[in-house]
């Protein structure tokens, strides 16, 4: 199983509203950047998503499961990029905040830190490990 990390904008789709959407999931699009893209492709049912809250935020609040593989992204009239469906699977007890990600020397090298920009990550199973129990859960 691989581990990712996924931005989104809480005021336009939170956390909350993925909850709320239930085991249906939700289709994750509008991605246009062509190395985000590649981890949507590498992305398997069944892999883990930490959920991280952009903006003011600045945190990653919980954890979302991969329930559908890429497939041909439905907002995009060029047919380039993909989205994948994901579903929430159960929220971090302490958000982490990017701030507490950076102030940590474990995650220097982490894309999140290096690739700041990037909305679509592959997260090192050290590093899903070490988030987990920062925000009080399991890893």
């Amino acid at each position: 199983m691989n581990h990712w990390l996924m931005k989104t904008e809480p005021e336009e789709f939170s956390w909350a509203d993925l909850v709320k959407r239930g085991d249906k999931g939700e289709a994750w699009t509008g991605v246009r950047n062509f190395t985000a893209r590649g981890h949507l492709n590498a992305m398997k049912k069944g892999d883990l998503v930490f959920i991280y809250h952009t903006g003011k935020e600045k945190q990653i609040v919980g954890v979302g499961e991969v329930i559908r593989e890429h497939y041909p992204d439905p907002t995009d009239k060029a047919a380039t990029f993909v989205a994948t469906d994901v579903r929430a699977a159960w929220p971090l007890k302490s958000p982490v905040t990017l701030a507490t990600i950076k102030g940590d020397a474990r995650f220097k090298t982490m894309a999140l830190v290096k690739l700041s920009r990037l909305s679509v990550m592959p997260v090192t199973a050290t590093e899903w490990s070490q988030i987990c129990k920062l925000g009080g859960v399991k890893g």
